[in-house]
């Protein structure tokens, strides 16, 4: 089959590589029709996630048609429509059982260096490095899905693909984040980073409740479509100081909650920015905070800092201090996809949203190792790339 490999730093390549087996009673062989580019999958490109080895097929966003299945898997048959949720999980371990799926027992075959490494180890991924299980993504044209009878959710076949492929990762994840912020009516929030994520968050918002978001990034068409299509309010941080201009927005007091959808490779100006690149160059820290910090400090007194963005490791200059001294709740995990994707489906065919407003290019799998590069530079109003191998 045809697959996007890691080759090195920077750069993907379409490989043809073995088809995927059946190897556990519980696995099933999907047939990919629709899969995507995370922004995520920047950070193993772009070399800030160890174990990531030469011929890795990325991709955790993915869906398909099963066209096999283990003995052990009996919900699921030749032919069905599934949604492959991006953490893998058993469904019967400690955490499963509390539905924290992105924190599987069971999962990760390779916890050991992920706990080595980070300290802990969260689930298996797939196509997420090798600390992170080794599993083959799907940006292919198969790929294995390990606890088949766990994750994957069947889709109705009146359903296209692109209303329902980022429940895979993306949807749940901006609605998580937005779920952690315990949304009351009159709340207003403040999104940091305008990014897929970033836009299903502030869309989550609203459908939680919230009377007012606010989006902050530095692109012109990422804020563009958070105004247009998400109906936030925004500021570029380039323009304008973000936390004076919060409080502003805030009657001096700052946003209720503030939802961190920006992570370990975070922008900033100046000597602050210079600092996290030349800490993280070093491997003195482990990820880029600023949007992180800049979140905490603009929060008002009491509020909740929700926080979804991806880290890896560890950070410096962390504001524990404001964090402490005002009542702030942290709140924070990769996201338990498993948990929302049939409420999610429902608001989805109740109209309640269209996720398919973030896509905005749609190319053949042969595309994807530029894409990566057009995605990564911003170029061409690049938000969202759905591949179709």
């Amino acid at each position: 089959m045809r697959a996007n490999c890691f080759v090195s730093k920077s750069t993907m390549q379409v490989e043809r590589v073995p088809d995927p087996k059946i190897l556990n009673d519980r696995d099933a062989i999907v047939k990919i029709t629709s899969t995507a580019i995370c922004g995520s999958d920047l950070h193993l490109y772009n070399g800030f996630i160890p174990t990531v080895e030469s011929g890795d097929i990325f991709g955790h966003e993915f869906m398909g048609e099963v066209v096999e299945t283990g003995k052990g898997v009996k919900n699921l048959k030749k032919g069905d429509r599934v949604v492959v949720p991006f953490p893998i999980a058993c469904g019967s371990c400690y955490q499963c059982g509390r539905k924290m799926f992105s924190i599987c027992e069971n999962s990760n075959p390779n916890a050991w260096m992920a706990e080595k490494l980070m300290g802990h180890s969260p689930s298996g991924i797939f196509g997420y490095s090798h600390m992170l299980g080794g599993f083959p993504g799907g940006q292919a044209e198969y790929a294995r899905v390990p606890f088949a009878d766990v994750g994957p959710l069947k889709i109705p076949d009146d359903m296209p693909d692109e209303q329902v492929l980022f429940l895979s990762d993306i949807f749940p994840t901006g609605y998580m984040g937005a779920e952690m912020c315990d949304i009351k009516p009159g709340d207003v929030i403040a999104v940091w980073g305008c990014g897929p994520v970033g836009q299903f968050a502030i869309a989550s918002a609203y459908l939680l409740g919230a009377e007012r978001v606010i989006a902050i990034d530095r692109f012109p068409y990422r804020l563009r479509m958070a105004r247009e299509k998400a109906k936030a309010e925004t500021i570029n941080y380039e323009e304008q100081d973000v936390y004076e201009t919060l409080k502003e927005m805030t009657g001096g007091r700052g946003p209720d909650s503030v939802i961190d959808a920006v992570g370990m490779e975070a922008h900033a100006a100046g000597a602050v920015g210079a600092y996290d690149r030349v800490k993280q160059a070093m491997m003195l820290e482990n990820d880029r905070p600023h949007a992180l910090r800049q979140a905490i400090m603009a929060c008002r007194s009491g509020g909740t800092v929700s926080v979804i963005g991806v880290y890896s490791g560890f950070i410096d200059k962390f504001p524990m201090g404001s964090l402490m001294n005002r009542s702030l709740t942290l709140k924070t995990g990769q996201c338990h996809v498993h948990r929302y994707m049939k409420p999610l489906l429902e608001r989805v065919r109740k109209g309640e949203i269209d996720p398919s407003f973030v896509i905005t290019h749609r190319v053949e799998l042969e595309e994807a190792p530029e894409m990566y590069r057009i995605f990564r530079d911003k170029q061409d109003e690049c938000v969202k790339v759905v591949l179709k191998p």
